[in-house]
């Protein structure tokens, strides 16, 4: 996790909260704005913070856009800038791009020129963002007071077809199964099994939701990734 290298292009209010916050986590991250005065205000949270035009496919190039994880373009102001980056991104072969769509007729724009995740107003919520670009294996993140977290994610393989007494998650990992999720037979829903028991198994393709603090639970994600 600390080894993970992210680009957030758009520094507004969510793309400047999705870069402190992986930053927060440990990763390297590189903030980029066209506004020097943005780019001034989080110098300070992530690894580096440049000023340029990301629409030129040049500019991006000259930071080494392509060796990064994932690059988050989070340009609110301006689609026509948002679409070029985009495009750029694209051009230079990056792995994983993720836009933020304002409204419903972006997000078909950029569903049609071949984006793959597309971030919807409904999805703001950084902590989300953030964690699920550090474990793409959660699927939703809660922060709590104190330091605690609840993590809903798919059952990691190492855990699979195992009890919870077998797994021993609050012994070797001080955390908690709140409850899980399985695709029910034959309508293939998610269904909640409610409060799981030492002798639940858990099983490929379920659904587990834990509790503890966020140490804990990266120590768990790192372990079983």
């Amino acid at each position: 996790m600390k080894n993970s290298k992210f680009a957030v292009i758009g520094l507004g209010r969510f793309g400047s909260a999705i870069a402190r916050k992986l930053s927060e986590r440990g990763a390297e991250v590189l903030a980029i704005d066209k506004d020097e005065t943005k780019v001034d205000a989080i110098k300070e949270d992530v690894a580096y913070a440049i000023t340029l035009d990301s629409t030129d496919p040049r500019n991006l190039d000259s930071q080494d856009i392509s060796e990064m994880d994932a690059v988050v373009v989070a340009i609110g102001t301006n689609f026509q800038d948002l679409i070029l980056t985009t495009f750029a991104l694209m051009e230079l072969d990056v792995e994983r791009i993720i836009v933020r769509a304002q409204d419903p007729v972006q997000k078909r724009i950029l569903e049609k020129i071949g984006v793959k995740e597309i971030l919807s107003l409904e999805d703001e919520v950084s902590n989300n963002v953030a964690e699920q670009l550090l474990n793409p294996s959660v699927l939703m993140s809660i922060p709590l007071p104190d330091d605690y977290e609840i993590i809903e994610l798919k059952a990691p393989r190492i855990i699979c077809n195992r009890t919870l007494s077998d797994i021993g998650l609050r012994e070797k990992y001080f955390i908690n199964l709140i409850t899980l999720m399985r695709k029910g037979q034959p309508d293939g829903e998610l269904h909640i099994l409610g409060v799981p028991e030492p002798t639940t198994t858990i099983f490929e393709n379920d659904i587990i939701v834990i509790f503890g603090k966020s140490k804990d639970i990266d120590r768990f994600l790192e372990i079983n990734e």
